[in-house]
C-alpha cells in the first residue's frame, strides 16, 4: 500500500520564493517534481508545504511551529526543512535581530519541537549575499554580512551534526557565483539561483518518493 508523506518546508522569503516569478521558488520546483513523480507511479506520494513566510525570524518560527506540524501530521510520517538565518543575522538599527547564542538556542527548540512529528529533519545553510551589499546598509534599514553568514552557518552545521539532522549547504553551492545567482536586491536568488538549489535538494526528497 503507497504512503502518503508530508514535507513541511520551514522559513523566510528565500523558501517561499519572492522574486522568482518563473519557478515560484525552489520548494515550488520540489513540488512538482514530486507531483510528477508521484503521476509516473513510481512510489510513495510526498506532498510538500511551503510554509515560508517573508521577513520570519526564528523567534516568528517558535510561535506557530506547533500549530503548523499538528495541522499537517501525516501518520505516514513527516518530513521537515528549517530554513533560518538570514533575518536572524541581519543588524538593524545597530542591534543584531537574533543574537547567535539565540539562534543557537531557537534552532534547538524547533528541532525537538519538530522531533515529536518526524525523524527525519532537515537544516538549510543560509544564503550568501551579494558583494555589493555585503556590510551596506539597504534600503529595508538592514545590514549582512557574508563573515556573519558563515559564523551562523557553522552553528546550523554543529547542530546538525550533535542531533544527527541532515543539512543541505546552498552557501557552498552558491557562493562562487553569487553575482548571477542572485536577485538584484543582493539577498534573494533569482530564477537560475533557485532553479540550483532545486537541482542540489531534489536527490533529498529522492529518498522519499
Amino acid at each position: 500500500m503507497k504512503k502518503i508523506v508530508y514535507g513541511l518546508f520551514f522559513g523566510d522569503s528565500i523558501t517561499y520564493g519572492e522574486y522568482d516569478g518563473v519557478f515560484g521558488g525552489w520548494v515550488d520546483i520540489l513540488k512538482r517534481y514530486a507531483l510528477q513523480k508521484f503521476h509516473e507511479g513510481n512510489g510513495d506520494e510526498l506532498i510538500l508545504f511551503n510554509l515560508g513566510i517573508g521577513g520570519e525570524t526564528t523567534e516568528g518560527l517558535l510561535k506557530r511551529m506547533p500549530v503548523e506540524l499538528s495541522a499537517r501530521n501525516s501518520a505516514d510520517g513527516n518530513l521537515v526543512f528549517l530554513s533560518y538565518g538570514a533575518n536572524d543575522l541581519a543588524i538593524k538599527e545597530e542591534i543584531q535581530v537574533v543574537e547567535p547564542e539565540k539562534f543557537k538556542n531557537n534552532i534547538i527548540a524547533a528541532v525537538q519541537q519538530a522531533k515529536q512529528f518526524s525523524n527525519d529533519i532537515y537544516l538549510v545553510s543560509i544564503l550568501p549575499v551579494s558583494q555589493k551589499i555585503d556590510g551596506v546598509v539597504v534600503g529595508s534599514g538592514k545590514l549582512r554580512t557574508n563573515r556573519e553568514v558563515v559564523a551562523y552557518n557553522e552553528i546550523l552545521k554543529d547542530i546538525a551534526a550533535e542531533y544527527s539532522l541532515g543539512y543541505i549547504d546552498f552557501y557552498a553551492a552558491l557562493f562562487d557565483d553569487k553575482e548571477v545567482l542572485l536577485s538584484a536586491d543582493g539577498v534573494h536568488p533569482n530564477e537560475k539561483g533557485y532553479g540550483m538549489m532545486a537541482e542540489i535538494a531534489i536527490p533529498v526528497i529522492e529518498k522519499y518518493l
